[in-house]
């Protein structure tokens, strides 16, 4: 039984409350941008379908599977060993295809942006598939070896239950690389990456804004509306508000990481300990980014709002319809 304290009873409610909304949320963003009616290119629409259903299997997997059900139902064989390894592999494998879809889409309108010879031939349908898929493909290989971590904590009738990390993962040489490798590689590359290619795409529009600037401020025309830097605008706007997103609510988790690398603390002195404390806050905040990015496209993308309105008004239409 967890110790009611502060932190635990927010827990309580927030992972529930993260649960209802998560799931509706992304599962709408799915659907309406599924349709391609939202004024974006077909390659950056692939992006944000598939970093909705990476967000979508976070919810479900590392909320829902492992966390709201063991808090609020315990007892279930869900508390089981295998069962427990299992849901750390997929819950393991979604946050990794979250994060990194999050860095091939900034990846992608860093291209788009900054590299126009290599734009016709990157930013494709067909490529965006394949780095989707490949991506997929990569990260739930990577994460078998979650499985092999736990040992049961007692048996019953043969049926092993609970989850206790084996010792052995903290000191045997392969299972610290294997750990090593993959807290780089998720969060710390890609806050890294995201964080370069960002910068460069920001240095890259503040030089072309001053040539372009020049270009109109010399030509005769009285009409200065530039089209194109109008749907540059709009494309950044939806790249930095994701990344931005990404960056601040991850934060925690990493800086909490180098403060456990340098410390080398595994165990906590209590549900009181500051590190403790950080590293759930951090938990929650992770998980928390995976329900902004549908609100940040109904704030920043018009034909988004129109979308999600007509699909908030269907069903009562569709009953007004029947009535009548």
């Amino acid at each position: 039984m967890r110790e009611p304290t502060t932190l635990h009873q927010i827990e309580d409610i927030y992972y529930p409350v993260l649960a209802v909304i998560g799931v509706p949320v992304n599962s709408v963003a799915i659907l309406i941008l599924s349709r391609g009616k939202c004024g974006l290119s077909k390659c950056i629409t692939r992006y944000l379908v598939a970093m909705a259903v990476a967000d979508l299997l976070v919810v479900f997997t590392d909320v829902i599977l492992f966390t709201v059900i063991p808090f609020h139902f315990p007892g279930t064989y869900l508390d089981t060993t295998p069962a427990g390894s299992v849901s750390h592999v997929l819950l393991s494998a979604a946050t990794d295809i979250s994060v990194w879809f999050t860095v091939t889409f900034t990846f992608d309108r860093f291209v788009a942006i900054c590299c126009q010879k290599l734009k016709t031939k990157y930013c494709t349908v067909q490529t965006a598939a394949v780095v989707i898929a490949s991506v997929s493909v990569l990260f739930c290989l990577k994460n078998v070896p979650w499985y092999f971590i736990y040992k049961p904590d007692y048996i019953i009738d043969n049926v092993p239950w609970g989850y206790t990390t084996s010792p052995s993962f903290h000191t045997n040489a392969a299972w610290v690389a294997f750990d090593c490798l993959s807290v780089i590689l998720t969060p710390f590359l890609p806050f890294v990456l995201i964080s370069l290619l960002n910068a460069l795409t920001v240095r890259h529009i503040l030089v072309a804004s001053r040539v372009r600037r020049r270009l109109l401020g010399n030509s005769n025309s009285e009409n200065h509306n530039d089209p194109a830097m109008e749907n540059r605008r709009k494309s950044i706007i939806l790249l930095f508000t994701i990344s931005g997103s990404f960056i601040l609510l991850w934060m925690t988790n990493v800086l909490y990481f180098f403060y456990w690398r340098i410390t080398d603390i595994y165990d906590y002195t209590g549900p009181h300990d500051p590190a403790y404390i950080t590293e759930q806050t951090g938990y929650m905040l992770q998980l928390l980014s995976s329900c902004t990015n549908t609100c940040i496209y109904a704030v920043t993308q018009t034909k988004f709002r129109q979308q999600l309105k007509l699909s908030i008004k269907y069903p009562f239409s569709a009953i007004v319809k029947l009535v009548k």
